[in-house]
């Protein structure tokens, strides 16, 4: 028995050695992956122009960064709103573009930011027009006019030039020129032949580019007052239309209509120390625009409104200020209205942030409220979009999309929803 035993325990004690040595022999080194880096998604180009979404083609849309599939998407999407996008509105709800997306590209579209906008006759530019071209001709000669005459809109051209500068001040090739955004493929066929343009672009390019480049053009100061300047004064002063916007906001807003003394130039955040330095020899502050604009604050002064003949849900900016309200509380309401589309009762007035109270309590007190004009839905027929958007109904909208595809009863969505009886009455104003 105990010669059995001892077998046995040798058996198990050589089994274990093999066992050990095979591992270590086999097994690999724990690899070092600190040097790895996953591939992310392709970024927008830097050369980014505005561009016109019905003229790209698959080749394009790759170019601002979209995957295959989601170019599929896109094309499928465009041929189910009728062949062609007529608004950024539109362009938007494409599943395919997400919102981050979106919000890079929006600049650069040459749509109409709504589809009540593309009705109007103001963007008939829009419309694509056919290409004609008289004869050779060298594109870096080209202004813009001379773009609009061949057939680009003028934000086209624009938008032409705009990458010739990009590339340094000319368009160095035909490779080059094919690049461009605005130029699709049918338009490149027909203007190939007339380019006079080298086929290929030369290997020195960078620097060919950098030499070509003369830089910002000189600003040509001259005196001026800063409380009449408007936004295109201070884009020749070397301000971008951003800038000369919060410029102007900021005077206009801010400060009541005028810069007082040069230390509220200064105080503007988008003025440099050396901007204003730069500025401050042509600072004239002219008396006379102060007291002009001392004069009309003494007119809007005098034309008090009243509020007791103002409805709540068209009671503006100024006159809650003129109520006495500061501006974050004054912007609460207003955004607040905006996105619930107007107010139904009162009480959601005292709902919103920043407020103050009492003070609202007082004109709620005094001004009437008109709801005849608040849209209103059934949960079967309210559209997508407003459900999502709506303060009371986004974080539900989903689930009603969802349920009424193939229940047509309210009763029977309420019960499947599930949602709370306060949040089910204040969705209920809404509601026809």
């Amino acid at each position: 028995m105990k010669k059995n035993y001892y077998q046995r325990l040798a058996f198990m004690g050589m089994l274990l050695i093999i066992l050990f040595t095979f591992q270590k022999y086999t097994s690999k080194e724990k690899e070092d992956f600190s040097d790895v880096k996953f591939i992310s998604e392709s970024t927008i180009p830097l050369s980014l122009s505005e561009f016109e979404p019905n003229e790209l083609d698959e080749k394009q849309w790759k170019n601002l960064g979209f995957s295959e599939k989601q170019i599929a998407t896109i094309l499928n999407y465009k041929k189910i709103v009728g062949g062609r996008f007529t608004s950024k509105e539109q362009f938007k709800k494409c599943y395919a573009v997400s919102p981050e997306k979106f919000a890079a590209l929006e600049t650069y579209i040459l749509l109409p930011e709504t589809n009540k906008e593309a009705k109007s006759s103001k963007f008939k530019s829009f419309e694509r027009k056919s290409i004609s071209i008289s004869g050779r001709f060298n594109p870096d000669h080209y202004s813009a006019n001379d773009w609009v005459k061949m057939g680009f809109s003028e934000r086209q051209a624009e938008a032409i030039l705009k990458y010739k500068s990009y590339l340094g001040g000319s368009f160095v090739s035909k490779e080059k020129f094919k690049e461009c955004f605005i130029i699709n493929d049918e338009n490149y066929e027909k203007l190939e032949r007339y380019l006079i343009l080298p086929a290929k672009t030369p290997e020195n390019f960078k620097n060919f580019a950098k030499n070509v480049y003369t830089g910002k053009p000189k600003i040509q100061y001259r005196s001026f007052d800063p409380n009449t300047l408007n936004i295109d004064g201070w884009k020749a002063f070397g301000f971008s239309e951003k800038q000369a916007n919060t410029i102007v906001n900021y005077r206009d807003r801010n400060l009541r209509g005028s810069f007082k003394s040069l230390e509220d130039i200064q105080k503007c955040f988008v003025i440099s120390a050396e901007k204003f330095e730069e500025l401050r020899p042509y600072i004239k502050l002219n008396p006379s625009s102060l007291a002009k604009v001392d004069e009309k604050k003494l007119e809007v002064k005098q034309e008090k409104t009243d509020f007791s003949k103002t409805d709540l849900n068209s009671i503006t900016f100024k006159q809650l200020l003129e109520f006495g309200m500061d501006e974050r509380a004054a912007g609460s309401i207003i955004g607040f209205r905006k996105k619930l589309g107007g107010f139904v009762n009162k009480d959601q007035i005292l709902t919103t942030y920043n407020i103050d109270k009492d003070l609202t309590q007082k004109l709620l007190a005094i001004a009437p409220l008109n709801t005849s004009n608040v849209p209103k839905y059934t949960l079967v027929d309210a559209p997508e979009e407003w459900l999502k958007n709506h303060p009371y109904f986004k974080y539900s909208a989903d689930k009603i999309i969802f349920y009424r595809i193939s229940e047509h009863d309210e009763k029977k969505i309420w019960k499947l929803l599930k949602i709370k009886p306060e949040y089910e009455a204040r969705m209920k104003l809404y509601l026809k």
